[in-house]
């Protein structure tokens, strides 16, 4: 484990010190990943102007809600960036690459590339959350607290292992790009809303097929002490099969990776 995550690491940094070659694309993507998070913002105001409560959930609610979902999704371009191209070398045939090098595949694909936008959502996301919890009625203890990281750590690692999982269909889905990874991902952007406010089946399929209720609304319902919130404490259960199935699957696909022939 300690020589995986050394590799998963010195891999990374090269690729993090070939983006701060360029100065300005850095600061570019970054304010653009602000940006982004600025805009959900606006959208919520403007929702929030016309009605009170959206299903239960207040304004500062809200935007914790939607804070906690951009602060996870910008550790995907951070972390998992590499994981993006992987359709690329499925279809370029350059998995060979990382198949004859003495390390885990799955680590050189994740750290084969680094998105700066992620440190905008993180900025972003971050100050949505500390602004929701500062106009939230929570009673903080020190079991709370703890219980909140915890959560938000398996949250962090739903939302990794889907990304890893969306982009593994690429050993089945032909082509190039990664279109049933980017559909399934940019679904989850619901998750930035309360669950609440969809239909019966989006809610089952958000909480049983597709577990991103468990990035976002479970979580923060926990902490919030909303109805339901003992759902919450299975986000760490959650991640953990979101792990295994993760896994399972990228290693079957790799079964069926047959070079640049195929």
């Amino acid at each position: 484990m300690r020589r995986t995550l050394r590799i998963y690491r010195r891999s990374l940094g090269a690729h993090l010190r070939a983006v701060l070659e360029y100065e300005a694309d850095f600061w570019i993507l970054v304010v653009a990943g602000l940006l982004f998070q600025v805009l959900n913002l606006i959208f919520l105001s403007a929702v929030f102007s016309h009605v009170p409560a959206l299903n239960g959930w207040s304004f500062p609610e809200a935007v914790l809600l939607a804070g906690t979902y951009g602060f996870i999704n910008g550790l995907g371009p951070l972390f998992f960036e590499g994981t993006w191209r992987l359709a690329g070398k499925i279809n370029h045939g350059e998995l060979d690459y990382p198949l004859t090098r003495p390390a885990p595949v799955l680590v050189q694909v994740v750290s084969a590339g680094i998105g700066m936008h992620g440190i905008g959502d993180l900025i972003g996301g971050g100050a949505m959350i500390g602004w929701g919890l500062a106009n939230s009625d929570i009673y903080w203890s020190p079991l709370r607290i703890g219980g909140a990281l915890v959560l938000l750590a398996g949250s962090a690692t739903i939302l990794l292992s889907l990304i890893v999982l969306g982009n593994a269909a690429s050993f089945w889905v032909g082509g190039n790009h990664p279109v049933f990874a980017m559909t399934l991902i940019r679904t989850g952007d619901m998750a930035k809303y309360p669950l609440s406010i969809y239909g019966v089946a989006v809610r089952a399929a958000f909480t049983v097929l597709v577990p991103y209720a468990f990035i976002s609304f479970f979580p923060a319902s926990w902490l919030l002490g909303k109805e339901s919130a003992w759902i919450g404490l299975l986000t760490p259960v959650v991640a953990v099969y979101c792990v295994y199935l993760a896994r399972l699957v990228f290693r079957r696909g790799l079964r069926r990776y047959d070079s640049a022939g195929h």
